[in-house]
């Protein structure tokens, strides 16, 4: 029973930490840009959805602050393209990078600053619960993780291969000059990309909030998350979210079974020999041109 409360436990973590990296393979298929900032929006939509539901804030209904977040983050995520990133267009990618990489720094200041640095902890209608099964304590609050991620998933799925919009949308991150050529909005595709990054955090966010405590230092799993989108390929979708849960089930098992300290490094370790063996990832989508 304990293997299977490890596996609960790694399934969970790494699914936040799959939606956090399709959030990055998002914003790198379309603009070929990486945004480092992306694990700092997720803590800010944990402290968004937080502060709109607990006691003492807004006290609104769970069901009722996390669709408000989305449209929060989601509107978040088009300020940030359109502000800053439309700004540095045809800049150099280490350009954006530090871009990304400051936007980060200024979103933990801010959470800091609003929210302060203690731990908080979000007040969903799964805290304390568990399910009792042959002997195993499951608690609710993974088991909703991995529920949403899952229906989020197939409805990810079914945007991006049965909507114009989706199909758009990926045909723009094939081909930016031909998308433009054949009528498809490739400045707009690209603001909406962002947008559903931005949701897609925020969404990751409130799951990571539901299980456990967020204070602004949270926004650095994005480092982890980074590495699951390498692992998984990072022009993969599939794989930024297997990526994930390679790195979430690794966790729990190297904590448990090998000498304390070392179940951060191991993650990292796995990073470095899949760049040896797999330099494009485990489901790369590298594609050879013929000159």
């Amino acid at each position: 029973m304990e293997l299977f409360q490890l596996l609960l436990s790694g399934l969970a973590s790494g699914c936040v930490y799959g939606l956090i990296a399709l959030g990055f393979v998002l914003i790198y298929k379309a603009t070929e840009a990486i945004n480092f900032a992306q694990g700092d929006m997720m803590m800010f939509g944990a402290f968004i959805t937080i502060w709109l539901t607990n006691s003492g804030y807004n006290n609104l209904p769970f069901l009722f602050s996390v669709p408000l977040m989305i449209l929060i983050m989601g509107a978040f995520g088009f300020l940030i393209e359109r502000i800053f990133l439309r700004q540095v267009i045809g800049q150099s990618q280490i350009a954006i990078a530090i871009l990304t990489i400051a936007l980060g720094f200024v979103l933990r200041f801010i959470a800091g600053a609003i929210w302060g640095h203690e731990p908080h902890f979000l007040e969903s209608p799964m805290v304390g619960k568990n399910i009792y099964l042959n002997g195993a304590v499951l608690g609710l609050a993974e088991i909703f993780v991995i529920i949403v991620t899952v229906l989020l998933t197939v409805l990810l799925y079914f945007f991006f291969a049965k909507t114009k919009l989706g199909i758009a949308m990926v045909a723009a991150s094939q081909n930016q000059l031909a998308a433009f050529y054949v009528g498809i909005p490739v400045k707009r595709v690209q603001s909406l990309t962002w947008v559903i990054a931005g949701i897609l955090a925020g969404i990751a966010g409130m799951l990571f909030s539901a299980k456990g405590s967020v204070d602004p230092i949270t926004g650095l799993l994005g480092i982890k998350a980074f590495a699951a989108a390498v692992i998984g390929g990072f022009g993969s979708l599939p794989g930024a979210l297997i990526g994930g849960l390679i790195i979430g089930l690794i966790e729990p098992f190297s904590g448990r079974y090998l000498p304390s300290g070392f179940s951060h490094l191991v993650p990292y370790i796995v990073l470095v020999l899949v760049l040896i063996l797999r330099p494009h990832g485990l489901f790369s989508q590298i594609s050879h041109k013929k000159v």
